[in-house]
């Protein structure tokens, strides 16, 4: 097949979704199925790729779909619904009003500092679907309390499930992991400075949304920057952004009782005394996500290698380049946020049967978005087995040539798109950024690093994440509405990113 033909067809599923969603609002438990059966179709006819392969293919998409993704995000809801059940979500609501009454101030501490920290220990969907769970509670709109945690969870992706992503791309490409780092942290330094602000202006609907609030955006953003910054290039990938969002919550918290704003109040609610126990249990499932993740991660071997063993290899895909799926019975963070949410809700005074219960309604809540999860992890294996996520991709490098660098960030963010995952953005196309990069005498760490930092944009279109967003504030069927505000953002961010790496990657030594 002509290299443009093969181009223009394997654009044709992510044109497809982007208009079904964007343009013609289809719900993405239909839009995504039904593009996943056309991407399949192309794959056969066009690719000559035989229907077996084709299956499973897409059956090993599903099963990606369903353990670990949409298994990290039914631990998320049901995390969520429990502190509903055990009323310990009115107590974190109580302590964040005595925060701030304020909708921007709580909107940096839960969007963007409680979100990032919960991408930094366990991604996949929990820095999108508690914090807007929570704000939905606190009054907050569903659609902007959707939207602004998917805006929100962007720069903190590059860093997230303690340094996957970088670790995994450094493994591909052959790079220092410490290097990478650094250079991600660097291109996505002006961005983690400037979102707080982007944040509050999108909070207050307007500049004026920034009155007694510059301080404090500034705060946010720095104490998240500076700490990403200093430990990717001391410490390596895993804890830059962990270390980034804690720092900044912090920050934020004092700095909006020092000098913070008193009003754009968030709708009434009554005010009731916390005590230090109540305050204590109430955050107790979060505490044990972050001691249960931190300490089965690879940073501590010695649990990580026995717990890691417990799994199960199958080879699903049956086609050219097959490799055993792995199945992690115990080191997957589905089941240890379901473990520290059920332990916490049993300390909060949840009966086993009310575990049982919230599950099952959790389940409930999630049949549609299961349906999207699964079908665009599949069409995403059907695209990359197939080799339509590399034709695309190819064919961008070769028509932008010497200007390639300002696409290299845009190729990520398509990754993204498409799979949901910075991590497997970076597995489709980490080593064709440092190939482009080495032909046209670019430092190969820049691109690879432009890769991941673009990556970030994609997460907060993909299909998969506003599935979870959706879900979250009971918005099942708005996702074409969400689609259509995130993605000017993420346009914006694309072109701003693929600037910073063109005139990076022409000043960089080689």
């Amino acid at each position: 097949m002509d290299d443009a033909l093969a181009a223009a067809l394997a654009a044709v599923p992510i044109v497809a979704l982007m208009l079904s969603l964007g343009v013609f609002r289809v719900p993405s438990h239909l839009a995504v199925p039904a593009t996943l059966a056309g991407t399949a179709l192309l794959a056969l006819l066009g690719w000559h790729m035989g229907p077996v392969p084709v299956a499973t293919a897409a059956l090993e998409g599903a099963a990606l779909g369903l353990w670990p993704i949409f298994l990290v995000i039914l631990a998320a809801i049901f995390t969520h619904n429990l502190a509903v059940h055990t009323r310990s979500m009115d107590t974190i609501k109580a302590m964040l009003r005595e925060v701030s009454t304020d909708r921007r101030v709580q909107v940096l501490i839960l969007a963007w500092g409680f979100g990032g920290f919960l991408e930094a220990v366990a991604g996949f969907g929990t820095a999108v679907a508690i914090p807007a769970s929570i704000l939905a509670a606190l009054g907050f709109e569903p659609v902007f309390a959707a939207v602004i945690c998917l805006i929100a969870n962007t720069v903190p992706t590059a860093f997230g499930a303690i340094g996957i992503p970088v670790i995994t791309l450094a493994r591909l490409t052959g790079l220092d992991p410490r290097e990478l780092g650094s250079a991600v942290a660097t291109q996505l330094a002006p961005f983690i400075v400037i979102i707080p602000f982007v944040l509050v202006i999108l909070t207050a609907r307007g500049l004026k949304g920034l009155r007694g609030m510059v301080g404090v955006c500034l705060v946010s953003g720095l104490a998240f920057a500076l700490p990403q910054v200093v430990v990717a290039r001391t410490l390596g990938p895993e804890l830059p952004a962990l270390l980034g969002s804690v720092c900044s919550m912090v920050c934020t918290v004092l700095a909006a009782r020092a000098f913070g704003p008193r009003g754009e109040a968030a709708p009434d609610a009554p005010r009731a005394a916390v005590t230090r126990r109540q305050g204590i249990l109430a955050w107790m499932p979060y505490v044990l996500i972050f001691v249960l993740i931190v300490a089965t991660s690879p940073l501590f071997p010695a649990i990580n290698a026995p717990l890691a063993r417990v799994a199960t290899r199958v080879v699903i895909y049956q086609g050219a380049g097959a490799k055993p799926f792995t199945f992690s019975w115990l080191t997957t963070p589905g089941v240890l946020i379901l473990v520290a949410a059920s332990v916490g809700g049993i300390l909060q005074g949840a009966s086993a049967r009310a575990l049982g219960a919230v599950l099952v309604k959790s389940l409930r809540q999630l049949t549609r978005s299961a349906v999207t999860v699964v079908s665009i992890v599949a069409l995403a294996k059907v695209m990359q087995y197939s080799g339509m996520i590399n034709d695309l991709a190819r064919s961008l490098a070769t028509v932008t040539g010497r200007a390639y660098p300002l696409v290299a960030a845009a190729i990520g963010a398509l990754g993204t798109f498409v799979t949901g995952s910075d991590t497997s953005s970076n597995v489709l196309f980490g080593t064709l950024q440092t190939e482009v990069a080495r032909t046209l005498g670019v430092d190969p760490l820049w691109l690879a690093a432009a890769n991941t930092s673009g990556a970030t944009a994609g997460k907060m279109i993909s299909p998969q994440s506003i599935a979870v967003a959706t879900s979250a504030t009971g918005l099942d069927g708005s996702e074409g509405k969400i689609f259509g505000q995130t993605l000017r953002f993420c346009a914006v961010y694309v072109l701003a990113l693929g600037i910073l790496v063109y005139v990076g990657a022409a000043v960089r030594p080689r």
